[in-house]
């Protein structure tokens, strides 16, 4: 599951970048990045645990 998370996370990232350097749905692709942000902070908090 957390590297589905992660791959997510990639795109939402890539978009974001592509959206901000092309000017393409502003307020969309900052939204897209906020998403991107909770699912990094979801990720790292509910990480793997140590055995």
């Amino acid at each position: 599951m957390g590297r589905i998370l992660w791959i997510i996370l990639v795109v939402i990232l890539a978009v974001w970048v592509i959206g901000f350097l092309l000017d393409v749905a502003g307020g969309l692709i900052h939204i897209l990045l906020i998403i991107a942000a909770i699912v990094l902070i979801v990720n790292l908090v509910t990480g793997r645990k140590g055995v």
